[in-house]
């Protein structure tokens, strides 16, 4: 970035501009965060009801080292600020005959359910795809994620070799196939396709480097449950020197010329030398006033009902993430991403975070947090249709987790709080959804949103729509990208196996 970079003001005060701020205090810069909720987090925030404490947000948590790396930045531990707690396991897997699988991310306990579930081949198929994916990702993290791009040609490398060699251009359901024969084991490597909005028959097997993040590198939780993430971050930037500023709208950018000389807020006038936007990228290219030049237009990903039900009881069969998956998957897909239909047969991700927090819920109560991915508003239900649909749905949804084993589930709750495409269109999310631009090839690394943005001299993106995706690791290290974008990027080390287990 030419000119001065003194100071930095960062808007928005979610995962990516804290990390965003904190790389920053750790080069040195003096930087201000500017944030219209009264709390940080952004998406990842916090609602109370009746004494129970809801993480509005991500409730998956891996690769807890980029944590450790952004407060590094300012000399803080991770242990300073969080306690985390590796999930075993990480996932349960429930399918629509009655069988369950259990999801470890060590290897000698998966290895061990996959032959309970589905025997021995199955077990050794499994090894082999687990060596594939410590490769895979091996490949990728400081070539094509953990980097930012300035042109296409950063792709003629030697590693782009290498992950051809691995197989990573092809698709990933293929490629999945080749060490799984059983297709309800193959789902709990690419159900994550059901957020990045690829289905796994079109997606390139690159994509399986989420797999890895959610199956070998470690599932944790934060005591205090996920808004903690943030508030730590925060807490460690303001120990830093960061000036925050909750409650503070952004109205404008000031400019001269090609260089942005303040932030105004509702509240004042904010110089700068510098500024991270960290909004959803309409609302970021509004406040600049440009727009990025895209032979086609943006695909997003589809969007997410989202219930949380406070509970005064809960039931054994769930763990702390549950996959409960329907019969159907490949019509899921096209219901999703091409017909702009509700699942007929959904897959949901149950998440209860009082499994190991019962401190987030009064004595004796409990806390569900029900995902049904559903159509973005670009192709499906428009907000103002959700309006109407959405307490139908949800009372769909109940009597649907009823029928698959969670008796009396409707009956049980106590506090409710339903979230639906038009409240994630009224959070100024672009086509409603909270996964921002869907990784197809042409939104991927180089081919994705910028950090930087044509014509404007001293402005930088930040989080999900840009470099590089969506998901907590990803947007942790957008923070880092952007600030690199402002200081020059820090001294190349070799990237660890972050998280990851022999």
């Amino acid at each position: 970035m030419p000119g001065r970079t003194d100071r930095v003001v960062v808007v928005g005060a979610g995962l990516a501009g804290l990390a965003t701020a904190l790389h920053l205090l750790g080069a040195g810069r003096e930087v201000t965060v500017v944030e219209r909720a009264a709390v940080p987090g952004g998406r990842a925030g916090r609602v109370e009801r009746g004494g129970f404490h809801l993480d509005t947000g991500p409730t998956v948590l891996t690769m807890p080292d980029l944590i450790e790396e952004a407060l590094a930045a300012v000399g803080d531990r991770l242990s300073d600020h969080l306690s985390l707690i590796e999930l075993h396991p990480a996932y349960r897997a429930r399918f629509a005959d009655g069988d369950h699988l259990d999801v470890h991310t060590r290897a000698e306990a998966m290895e061990s359910e996959v032959r309970r579930f589905a025997g021995a081949r199955e077990a050794l198929g499994y090894r082999r795809l687990r060596a594939w994916l410590k490769e895979l990702y091996a490949v990728q993290m400081r070539r094509f994620i953990d980097t930012n791009y300035d042109s296409p040609l950063r792709l003629l490398h030697p590693d782009v070799a290498r992950l051809a060699a691995l197989g990573g251009f092809g698709r990933l359901d293929a490629r999945l196939g080749r060490f799984l024969a059983d297709e309800r084991v193959r789902r709990v490597f690419s159900f994550q396709s059901l957020y990045v909005g690829v289905p796994p028959a079109r997606a390139l097997a690159a994509y399986a480097v989420i797999a890895y993040m959610d199956t070998v590198a470690g599932v944790y939780f934060p005591r205090g449950g996920m808004h903690a993430l943030p508030r730590a971050l925060a807490d460690a930037a303001a120990r830093a020197g960061a000036d925050l500023r909750y409650r503070h709208r952004v109205t404008r950018l000031e400019r001269t010329g090609e260089r942005i000389t303040a932030v105004i807020t509702h509240r004042g006038r904010i110089p700068c030398d510098a500024v991270v936007l960290t909004p959803d990228l309409p609302v970021a290219y509004r406040l600049l006033g440009r727009r990025p030049r895209r032979p086609l237009r943006l695909r997003h990903a589809p969007s997410a009902v989202v219930l949380h039900a406070g509970t005064d009881r809960t039931w054994p069969q769930l763990s702390h993430h549950t996959l409960s998956f329907g019969t159907a998957w490949k019509s899921t897909f096209h219901e999703l991403t091409r017909a702009g239909a509700l699942m007929t047969d959904p897959s949901l991700l149950i998440t209860r975070p009082t499994t190991h927090d019962p401190g987030l819920a009064p004595p004796g109560r409990h806390l569900h947090y029900i995902l049904a991915p559903c159509p973005n508003t670009e192709i499906g239900p428009d907000p103002r249709a959700w309006r109407e649909l959405a307490p139908r749905y949800r009372d769909r949804l109940l009597t649907e987790l009823e029928r698959r084993g969670l008796a009396g589930l409707g009956a049980a709750i106590e506090e409710e709080c339903l979230v639906t495409p038009a409240d994630w269109s009224a959070q100024g999310h672009a086509a409603g959804t909270p996964f921002s631009a869907a990784h197809t090839f042409a939104q991927t690394g180089p081919f994705r949103p910028r950090n930087l943005v044509r014509g404007v001299a001293n402005a930088v993106l930040a989080g999900c729509g840009t470099t590089p995706g969506v998901g907590v690791p990803t947007v942790l290290l957008s923070g880092k990208l952007a600030a690199a974008r402002i200081t020059g990027p820090p001294a190349r080390r070799r990237a660890p196996e972050r998280g990851g287990r022999p």
